[in-house]
């Protein structure tokens, strides 16, 4: 169970700033990072990573965001993936949605979908990001039924009252369980209400903090990793 000073200093950190995101969302469409190394040409299968700021390391280098430093651990691990950051500031559900189809195309196997923590700070309909989370899924799944899909868990902040934090966090278990996905509980376990962890808005992780988000991706995501690579036979 995440702390609840953690989950309370976290959450009015960011609603504190969700006005400043809102503007990075209207922005023109960012260019999709890809996290291999320089030296890695052959096409490899992609682990993408579809995200809010978070994801997308916003105030600090690409390669110190939390999918770049996965790269590492899969390199490290000898596991021929490619790590591609789809990382967008202040987008919410309803625009990961949007541009979905588009960062589906290409050997993608599996996508980590952290999105929603926006829609928390703006105290957006409940169900309507549930709607947008399952849509996500659905046209994932509609577009190639193989791809394994992580789910990253987040928090809504509590000034909008118990009710409204209780039916978003149970968002994510609910569609895990219902869909068969693997979960995340909470990206930012051990990192959110972490001044140290943290840049001076108080929201997002900085290089330090990164590491602990992809250490806690890592995780989860390596097991599924392990077992696509195994022959179908022993699966």
């Amino acid at each position: 169970m995440i702390p609840r000073f953690i989950v309370a200093v976290l959450s009015l950190a960011l609603a504190a700033c969700a006005r400043g995101e809102e503007g990075a969302a209207s922005a023109p469409r960012q260019d999709v990072r890809d996290s291999r190394g320089p030296t890695d040409t052959a096409e490899r299968p992609v682990v993408l990573f579809l995200g809010t700021s978070l994801t997308a390391g916003l105030g600090l280098n690409p390669e110190e965001a939390y999918p770049a430093l996965v790269q590492r651990k899969l390199d490290s691990a000898g596991l021929a993936w490619q790590a591609v950051n789809a990382g967008l500031s202040g987008e919410t559900s309803a625009g990961a949605l949007r541009r979905l189809d588009w960062l589906l195309n290409g050997p993608v196997r599996i996508v980590v979908v952290e999105t929603g923590a926006n829609d928390g700070l703006r105290g957006l309909d409940v169900d309507s990001t549930r709607a947008n989370l399952e849509a996500i899924i659905g046209r994932i799944r509609a577009h190639d039924s193989t791809i394994a899909i992580v789910l990253a868990g987040m928090e809504a902040p509590p000034n909008l009252g118990p009710r409204f934090t209780a039916r978003f966090r149970a968002i994510f278990a609910e569609l895990a369980r219902r869909h068969g996905l693997v979960l995340i509980p909470f990206l930012l376990e051990g990192v959110g209400g972490i001044d140290s962890l943290n840049q001076s808005d108080g929201i997002h992780p900085n290089s330090r903090g990164q590491e602990i988000v992809a250490a806690t991706v890592w995780r989860t995501l390596e097991p599924v990793l392990r077992r696509l690579a195994m022959p179908r036979t022993a699966r």
